[in-house]
């Protein structure tokens, strides 16, 4: 029996590690400035985007795939910013086993306030992890790909 790529474990590791100090270090600006996790900051981002959905709704089990949760973690975060007053849920009109979930007016200004926040935090740590050298070819990946997005013409 042949023995795996090490260096696709360490190249894993790695991406992991990057994922990890980035998500830890937005953590702690979003929690310290606007009282946001993460996951909340993203739920409320993705929700707050154009969707091709009905009307720019999302159903439930969307944002659960949207935001890489599982269903039941989805709904349980859902239902701490409805409790906050950042998202209402509403029944589809059109099959009433659906479930929609909007941002309020309350989540549209936390959100923009947030946002700046962690936009520098992404900054900051993605120029932290840099300097560490198994990092720094995911930093630089990470930064190509975000200069290749914003440099397409719109609608490619």
């Amino acid at each position: 029996m042949t023995r795996p790529d090490p260096g696709l474990a360490q190249g894993w590791c790695a991406l992991s590690a990057l994922h990890d100090r980035i998500e830890a270090h937005i953590e702690r600006a979003l929690q310290a400035g606007h009282g946001l996790s993460v996951r909340e900051f993203s739920v409320l981002d993705v929700l707050s985007q154009q969707h091709d959905g009905d009307g720019g709704h999302f159903r439930m089990t969307e944002l659960a795939d949207a935001v890489v949760l599982s269903p039941s973690a989805t709904t349980r975060l859902v239902n701490r910013l409805e409790d906050r007053g950042l998202l209402t849920r509403y029944l589809c009109p059109t099959d009433r086993r659906g479930i929609y979930t909007n941002v309020t007016e309350a989540g549209r200004v936390l959100l923009e306030e947030a946002r700046p926040t962690n936009d520098a935090a992404l900054r900051e740590a993605l120029t932290e992890a840099e300097r560490r050298p198994p990092l720094a070819p995911l930093v630089a990946a990470v930064r190509t790909l975000h200069y290749e997005s914003t440099s397409r013409p719109a609608g490619r």
